[in-house]
């Protein structure tokens, strides 16, 4: 005997719910992790952790109450965007994340950013539907992420003495 589709659809709410309270307790126990030492105005590093899995925990709590009560609307939304996934797009983004993981400590800061930078712009045009770049649109996209990461890296180093991965020993680049 199945369950009502209403059922079933407070179960799936339910285990999302869960989901995000587990989410939230894998964030608290790495959070529990990190020094409480007290700096800038007397907080932590450890303080945005903490916030951000107290608002997951808020969250998953809240989905778990609203399935149980059946508050959601008996009819959803249909979801916007594609039927299915975009694998291209989201090999070219991953790459790009996993790139700038590898090399942030190789080739430092603003180099491995603006390379994901390059690669995450790829995916996003073929998301869209739009031909990857050529090489014109490749160099344009590299000088853009520059642009955006070197700033970036001066604002953390210079003004705010947070130490980031460079290439070079002088700490401009």
């Amino acid at each position: 005997m199945s369950d009502s589709p209403s059922r079933q659809k407070a179960l799936h709410q339910t285990l999302v719910g869960a989901g995000v309270l587990i989410l939230a307790a894998l964030l608290a126990w790495g959070a529990s992790g990190i020094s409480s030492e007290a700096g800038y105005a007397g907080v932590g590093p450890n303080f945005l952790p903490w916030v951000v899995a107290a608002a997951l925990a808020l969250c998953g709590l809240l989905l778990v109450i609203e399935a149980q009560r059946g508050s959601q609307p008996a009819v959803l939304e249909e979801p916007s965007g594609a039927e299915k996934g975009d694998w291209p797009a989201l090999a070219w983004m991953s790459a790009g994340l996993l790139a700038n993981a590898a090399l942030i400590t190789t080739v430092g800061f603003v180099l491995s950013c603006a390379l994901c930078f390059v690669l995450a712009v790829r995916g996003l045009r073929l998301s869209e539907g739009r031909p990857g770049g050529g090489l014109n649109e490749t160099l344009r996209d590299a000088a853009i992420g520059l642009a955006l990461s070197a700033p970036v890296f001066w604002l953390f180093t210079k003004v705010l003495a947070i130490s980031l991965p460079g290439l070079t020993t002088s700490g401009w680049i």
